[in-house]
């Protein structure tokens, strides 16, 4: 039996364009993602190192770029956050038959642009709904690295069996069921959240 639910945000809950970024930084220069490049988008998503200096490291690879184009860039993945989800999580939250958390490989740039983007007051409508709201960045671990979901279960008194993680990434679901809970790997564009009630 479902008791607890875990939702992942982008492309669950907000929209995103996973491949804007790279044809924003194509402008300057981008051609691949490097291990150099994929390291430090890691390392900067576990808040490993500040904004600045992570801006800093891909002025150094894209020299041609100012941190302004590449803050726009980065942050061009992020698109809008539908009012229907919202009003859809907050109705599953005033019905409190699930514990509901959220776990988020995210980071500041990125948070910070979804909160103007948003909207102060529904961005905290949003974060009100859930019981613990977990951002890679804040936690120090990312998906999908499996001591993150040991992370949340320990800190709530989560049983796995009894926990549902949503995400659009396969390779997240697959490591969080390897630690017993159930999943729903969202296929994005043809599953929507409001589903959910289908699924548990």
């Amino acid at each position: 039996m479902i008791k607890n639910i875990i939702f992942d945000f982008g492309d669950i809950f907000i929209n995103l364009d996973k491949l804007a970024v790279f044809k924003q930084m194509a402008l300057f220069g981008f051609t691949a993602l490097t291990p150099e490049l994929d390291t430090l988008a890691k390392n900067y998503e576990m808040g490993l190192m500040s904004s600045e200096s992570y801006v800093a490291a891909l002025k150094d690879i894209f020299p041609q770029a100012d941190a302004e184009a590449i803050i726009q860039a980065w942050n061009s993945i992020i698109l809008d956050f539908p009012e229907y989800r919202l009003e859809f999580i907050e109705k599953l939250k005033k019905e409190n038959n699930y514990r509901l958390f959220l776990l988020s490989n995210t980071n500041d740039l990125h948070i910070t642009f979804v909160k103007e983007t948003m909207g102060i007051v529904r961005y905290k409508r949003f974060k009100n709904c859930f019981e613990q709201f977990y951002l890679s960045h804040e936690i120090h671990m990312r998906k999908p690295n499996t001591n993150i979901y040991e992370y949340v279960l320990a800190q709530n008194g989560l049983q796995a069996n009894e926990t549902l993680f949503i995400d659009d990434t396969k390779e997240n679901t697959e490591s969080a069921a390897l630690l017993g809970i159930k999943t729903w790997n969202l296929i994005v564009g043809q599953e929507d959240i409001t589903e959910l009630t289908n699924k548990i």
